[in-house]
């Protein structure tokens, strides 16, 4: 395939800084087929050996240079994989220099700052938010449901708990989620059990037909996948939604990281974690 070319992403540490930026930067590359290779602990001369035979490798294979995404910090080791046989981006030292000249200072050059524990308490309150989350997923408890930061809401598999975990994990926010039930489809309206809390909730609908291949994956040839009961219970969720007066984000085509922050910006609440 003419477009296809070998990504690395590579770092001192996780890597989760490294696929981040990358990633994003190769969104804007429409036509291509990236390979995608993530090495983390890349944190001595050993380990950098061992990539750069491998960058080598796929260069040899592929017949076109590797694409190597790194977030080395370590100057020596990160000097070391510039010299490989790819094209490298090196984002701490694309940054860090003006960085240092800006504010007349030099860097730490410590790896793992951005993902080590360097702040206890955003620790434990992105652990305590996940275990709420847990706790509170596809309607399990309504026990401290008061101390949800918010409340999804939607039909089956539309979404809600990764969407969920997303908010818990990466943000830090105490969020619960109900399914909708065929009891509040005949009720026609959102459960007693959480409609007290209106400023707290969040609808999440879905078009019916990408719900409906969601469910097949699940269930295939079932009424709870048919076309019919998607549409039907997409319908009843907007008008129960609409009834409420509640916001309500469709997630066909938007990924968890945008549901999360428009939620955050529609119910006015704050990162606990940065």
């Amino acid at each position: 395939m003419p477009n296809r070319r070998s990504v690395f992403f590579v770092s001192d540490r996780t890597g989760i800084t490294a696929e981040a930026l990358g990633n994003s930067l190769l969104t804007q590359f429409d036509g291509f087929d990236f390979r995608k290779t993530t090495i983390p602990f890349v944190d001595s001369d050993d380990a950098v050996d061992r990539v750069m035979a491998q960058i080598d490798a796929c260069h040899e294979t592929d017949g076109k240079r590797p694409i190597v995404i790194s977030s080395i910090v370590n100057e020596r080791l990160s000097q070391r994989m510039r010299d490989s046989n790819a094209l490298v981006l090196d984002f701490f030292q694309i940054f860090i220099a003006p960085l240092e000249q800006e504010l007349g200072a030099k860097s730490s050059h410590a790896a793992g700052r951005s993902h080590g524990l360097r702040n206890p308490g955003e620790y434990f309150t992105r652990i305590e938010a996940i275990n709420y989350v847990l706790a509170h997923d596809d309607g399990q408890s309504i026990k401290e449901l008061d101390r949800a930061q918010v409340i999804l809401v939607g039909v089956s598999r539309c979404g809600k708990t990764p969407t969920s975990l997303y908010l818990g994990l990466q943000c830090g926010i105490r969020c619960a989620n109900f399914p909708l039930t065929p009891d509040d489809f005949e009720r026609g309206a959102l459960p007693d059990s959480i409609i007290r809390m209106r400023d707290k909730l969040f609808g999440l609908t879905i078009a019916p037909d990408r719900l409906q291949a969601i469910r097949n994956e699940r269930k295939p040839n079932s009424k709870y996948s048919s076309a019919e009961q998607c549409r039907y219970e997409v319908s009843a969720a907007e008008r129960m939604m609409r009834d409420a007066r509640i916001p309500v984000l469709n997630t066909s085509t938007k990924s968890i990281e945008e549901l999360a922050t428009t939620i955050l910006l529609e119910r006015k609440l704050e990162r606990h974690i940065f």
